[in-house]
């Protein structure tokens, strides 16, 4: 038995609990009441603003009204409300905390979108999911099925109000090509809290990108798994927060299977007194997964005082037989050089800063391929510059 084995049979022994040291370990349920109620101090909660969840993490948050979806579809995509009972809800993955766990046990009617194999879709769809309402609270579920050798691109718009809570699938068949791009552009009042579960199938391709722009609170919690050899998953992300929101982004890319890629850059922004950004990237390589290629890059651009970034990349390996594996994380303020080159050359500060900042998005908004939702995003970033004066 090895020292760390014979420390963790002494500590159980007397009755202390160990915590887990490991992202393989994550424990999963179903179940609300298999998890404990979060005060705030577990390290998967040490962020966020318990008080402003509203109850969605002790069950004190009852549904007292609905989301809305509406859809501007592809023909060719398959569109459903379906009860509790359906059984393919949940085959992506099973909540790994509790407030997903109550959403999972909370909802009445999910959404499923279905691409159908071999086909490839003549337009974006776009899927638009409205609020309950101010001072309401709503639960949801959306399930997104991309059949073997189908091509597609899906846009979830989130806006409105109230609070909401939900557990969105991503199920990829096998040699599937699927863009997803989740928008969080709520009204200033709003609360989401959002377990994204993505599975890929064998050689399935998936470009998942996550656009934070409003509400009061925005929880987002992608996890990504494979479920064969040959999967490929870029997982992008932009956020800009202004004074007083909270934006927290926490990835999981679980590599359990061989000769499967990761790609993983998050970019974002923060202005204004209390604004507040967390960036979480876990990476498990597992000792079966050979052969596997990931990277995880987040970048935070701090424009006025008051305002916090934190970013957290963690990555574990299991197995020494792998193609490359790394992290990168930095947080900072404008860089004076690039301001002072373009001051230079006759470009007044302001604009100059404005600049900077389109520079710093660009590397992720030349990789949405929707041409209507990159226009929405820089109309966006414009308008979130011109509040604050940059």
């Amino acid at each position: 038995m090895s020292v760390t084995e014979n420390n963790v049979s002494e500590a159980m022994r007397e009755g202390v609990v160990i915590p887990a040291t490991s992202r393989a370990e994550r424990f999963t349920s179903h179940d609300v009441e298999a998890f404990e109620v979060p005060g705030g101090r577990e390290e998967n909660w040490r962020f966020t603003p318990m008080k402003r969840l509203r109850g969605l993490h002790d069950g004190s948050a009852t549904a007292s009204g609905s989301a809305t979806v509406d859809a501007d579809a592809a023909p060719e995509l398959k569109i459903e409300k379906v009860g509790r009972d359906d059984e393919r809800l949940g085959v992506a993955g099973v909540p790994s905390d509790r407030i997903a766990a109550q959403a999972y046990s909370s909802f009445t009617e999910a959404t499923v979108i279905t691409v159908p194999k071999e086909t490839k879709t003549s337009k974006p769809s776009t899927v638009k999911i409205t609020g309950p309402g101010e001072g309401e609270v709503a639960y949801g579920h959306v399930q997104v099925r991309a059949e073997q050798f189908s091509e597609a691109v899906i846009v979830l718009d989130h806006v409105g109000s109230g609070t909401y809570a939900d557990n969105v699938e991503f199920v990829i068949g096998d040699s599937a090509n699927v863009t997803v791009v989740s928008v969080q552009d709520w009204a200033d009042d709003a609360v989401h809290v959002s377990e994204q579960h993505l599975k890929l199938g064998r050689d399935a391709t998936l470009k998942h990108i996550v656009i934070t722009l409003g509400g009061d609170l925005v929880r987002v919690s992608p996890t990504a798994t494979f479920a064969d050899k040959g999967g490929d998953v870029e997982m992008l992300g932009l956020y800009f927060a202004d004074e007083g929101q909270h934006q927290e982004h926490r990835l999981f890319v679980d590599h359990a299977v061989p000769n499967c890629k990761s790609r993983v850059m998050y970019k974002g922004a923060l202005q204004g007194d209390g604004a507040h950004t967390v960036w979480v990237g876990d990476v498990l390589i597992r000792a079966a997964a050979e052969a596997t290629d990931t990277y995880e890059l987040n970048r935070n651009l701090v424009l006025t005082p008051g305002a916090r970034a934190d970013s957290i990349p963690n990555l574990e390996i299991e197995t020494g037989e792998i193609e490359g594996a790394g992290h990168a994380s930095a947080t900072g303020r404008f860089d004076d050089e690039q301001l002072f080159y373009l001051q230079s050359r006759g470009i007044g500060e302001d604009a100059a800063r404005r600049l900077v900042v389109r520079g710093f998005f660009h590397e992720i908004l030349v990789k949405i391929g929707v041409p209507e939702v990159r226009e929405r995003l820089e109309a966006a970033i414009e308008a979130e510059l011109e509040a604050v004066g940059v």
